[in-house]
């Protein structure tokens, strides 16, 4: 501890001894730090805040249709081209920037410099703050006045800009895909009608190839039925008699006459039941029915007769006798068996030419055994070029329709909250502080250039320094502080404490003078 105090002693008698270098440091500083602060020049900020947000209405409703045109988006293109090269360019002509440039390196410069200078601070989500400070506060106000300006002008300029440029993109990439898919749609026609027999049909039916086989099957299906109902036929025709016996009384020639006629009616009348039972399956057109109409017909002609119908001389009545008539049900099989063996023949025909049919088929589907995959690889193609087309031509209608949107519709509000006005005041330097600063250095420069002279003085304080030599010491005389006048040492520290606290009074009035004219 009295190794600490006796230091400190040192370092203050040191410090004391060398008063008037510290005082004449201190002010040199301070007078030559005050003058240089009261001549930076004042700079003053001008500022606007925006408030963007999209419309509460528009907005839902595209949602889906349009493109996304959301506020945050917008915002973050807006704030990273608002500050490029062109627009500060056009902000320099526009302004007396303009006036300071010498030359095209001075224009780079100021370039450069506005980018950091010009500040775009947001605030909240949708509300941001746009800043410039310069020693000019009518240059200033221009400078934010016209950032402003062509912030809100960025807005609708780049959205037509980008609107024209992505319109121009996907018209271009319709027209290539519109080429695209012409020449698959051909490739895929011209291939279908090459094997349309063996293809299928585009609403995913079967191919010809494939019905044919079908018909194939249906005829030859048809067939074994018309053959068992032939077959049937014949087994009833071989059991069915011919002719019909019938009892008939004895009389005149007017009897046999008239017995002929009866069996002619009664072969009539079951011709016409037949004909009619017909007619409930069957329409006029058909053969058996028309056979049956043609047989009626000669009946009543008398075309077809009966065995017992020719003239003959009056005999005596002998009694009761026979005679056979035709029977119709007999006639009725023999005209089914026609048709049926009519029928057989057809099928027969429709067969042979559906079997060469197939075959040919077959033979064309052998030839080409790759066919059923190249359609299909075809087909693929065609799909993915339709696909990207149909969603090239969605897309430019939400692009039209964004574009509709965004002319005739605000869809982004934009609201000056706080326009810029002509700043009064300025936001620097902070004379106070940087007054202050300079006081204080100044005073803490001559203490420790006193120190420091000190630490290089080579003179000795006190006996221990002189016997730090390794000399003797016989002894010391110290000062006497009666031998000193009073009036001395009270001149001495007054003058030291007047000197500071005049540098401390004009320190006051520089700060004094600061808050009078209002730009502390």
């Amino acid at each position: 501890m009295d190794g600490l105090r006796e230091m400190l002693m040192r370092r203050a008698r040191a410090v004391w001894q060398r008063r008037w270098i510290a005082l004449a440091t201190a002010w040199l500083l301070c007078l030559g730090g005050w003058y240089g602060v009261m001549a930076i020049p004042n700079t003053y900020e001008a500022n606007a805040r925006l408030y963007v947000d999209a419309d509460a209405v528009l907005t839902p409703l595209l949602r889906g249709v349009g493109l996304d045109n959301s506020v945050p988006s917008e915002l973050d293109i807006l704030q990273r081209t608002l500050l490029s090269r062109p627009n500060l360019q056009k902000l320099i002509a526009k302004t007396d920037l303009d006036l300071q440039l010498q030359g095209p390196a001075d224009r780079e410069r100021m370039v450069a410099r506005l980018q950091t200078e010009i500040r775009v601070v947001p605030q909240t989500r949708n509300l941001f703050t746009i800043s410039y400070r310069n020693v000019n506060p009518k240059l200033a106000l221009d400078v934010v006045q016209n950032i402003l300006t062509t912030f809100v002008e960025s807005k609708i300029g780049n959205n037509r800009s980008d609107m024209e440029n992505a319109g121009s993109f996907i018209q271009g990439q319709i027209d290539k895909y519109e080429t695209q898919l012409r020449d698959a749609e051909r490739k895929r026609a011209e291939f279908r009608v090459k094997y349309l027999d063996l293809l299928p049909a585009d609403g995913g039916g079967v191919s010809h190839y494939e019905q044919a086989t079908a018909n194939l099957k249906q005829l030859q299906g048809r067939l074994e039925d018309v053959l068992a109902r032939r077959d049937s036929l014949s087994k009833e025709l071989l059991t069915t008699p011919p002719l019909l016996v019938t009892e008939t009384n004895a009389g005149g020639g007017g009897g046999g006459g008239g017995g002929g006629g009866g069996a002619n009616a009664a072969r009539i009348t079951a011709a016409q039941q037949h004909l009619a039972e017909l007619r409930l399956k069957y329409t006029d057109d058909y053969p058996e029915v028309r056979q049956m109409i043609q047989m009626i017909q000669a009946l009543k002609s008398g075309s077809i007769g009966t065995p017992d119908a020719a003239p003959s001389a009056p005999r005596a009545p002998t009694g009761p006798s026979t005679r056979s008539v035709p029977n119709p049900v007999y006639e009725q099989l023999k005209v089914r068996l026609v048709e049926n063996e009519g029928v057989i023949g057809s099928l027969q025909r429709q067969i042979t030419d559906a079997q060469q049919e197939r075959n040919k088929l077959e033979e064309i589907a052998r030839s080409a055994p790759g066919l059923q995959a190249e359609f299909t690889n075809l087909n693929r193609d065609y799909d993915v070029v339709r696909r990207n087309y149909d969603e090239l031509l969605a897309r430019r209608e939400q692009m039209r329709i964004s574009a509709a949107a965004d002319s005739d519709a605000n869809q982004v509000k934009m609201q000056i909250v706080d326009p810029p006005q002509m700043p009064q005041t300025p936001v620097s330097p902070q004379r106070i502080v940087l007054l202050s600063g300079v006081l204080v250095a100044g005073i803490a420069a001559g203490v420790a250039l006193s120190l420091m002279l000190g630490e290089i003085d080579s003179s000795f304080q006190n006996i221990d320094d002189l016997r730090s030599l390794g000399l003797p010491v016989i002894g010391g005389i110290s000062v006497i502080a009666s031998v000193v006048p009073l009036w001395k040492r009270v001149v001495q520290v007054g003058s030291v404490s007047a000197a500071f606290v005049v540098l401390c009074v004009i320190y006051g009035g520089l700060v004094w003078r600061l808050y009078a004219q209002g730009i502390a």
